[in-house]
């Protein structure tokens, strides 16, 4: 079965702009969102709501530098049999520090980041992932930090 793409206008892009790069730090975030496009706060709200429930939307929350909250974290690979995709895929995502949880096509066809508080629990967190699907998980913790920054700019391409 084919999964449909989810429609949305012109203001659903601004409003994804907006979540991607300028979220409104303040007790009201979806009221500052609706006066900066001319909206009320509860069209703001339900607009971004609905993106959540049709799948547009996966996730709202803040980025943290993990190392410089003391914290560690690490690049995952594994290699899953189809039958095996769905529940490895299920307890990966239960696990608090996932932040990016990827299919590719590759011998090695899931990919996921996990941050821990330190390397034991990391590996705590990877053998106990190990444990509930019997899947072997390749750990690639990196020598330096390469972050890249990317924000996908919704809307016509005549919009600022």
């Amino acid at each position: 079965m084919t999964k449909l793409i989810p429609e949305f206008d012109e203001l659903d892009c601004r409003i994804l702009n907006i979540l991607q790069t300028d979220f409104p730090l303040c007790s009201h975030p979806y009221a500052e969102i609706g006066k900066r496009l001319g909206i009320t706060e509860e069209d703001a709200l339900s607009r971004v709501t609905l993106m959540r429930e049709n799948g547009t939307i996966r996730r709202i929350g803040a980025n943290f530098d993990a190392a410089r909250l003391g914290w560690v974290s690490t690049l995952c690979a594994a290699n899953v049999a189809a039958e095996l995709m769905n529940n490895f895929v299920e307890v990966v995502n239960a696990q608090s520090g996932v932040t990016h949880n990827y299919l590719r096509s590759n011998k090695f066809n899931i990919w996921f980041t996990l941050t821990s508080p330190s390397r034991d629990a990391e590996a705590a967190t990877l053998e106990s992932i190990t444990q509930k699907t019997g899947v072997k998980i390749l750990n690639l913790p990196a020598s330096r930090l390469v972050k890249v920054r990317v924000d996908f700019k919704m809307g016509s391409k005549n919009e600022k």
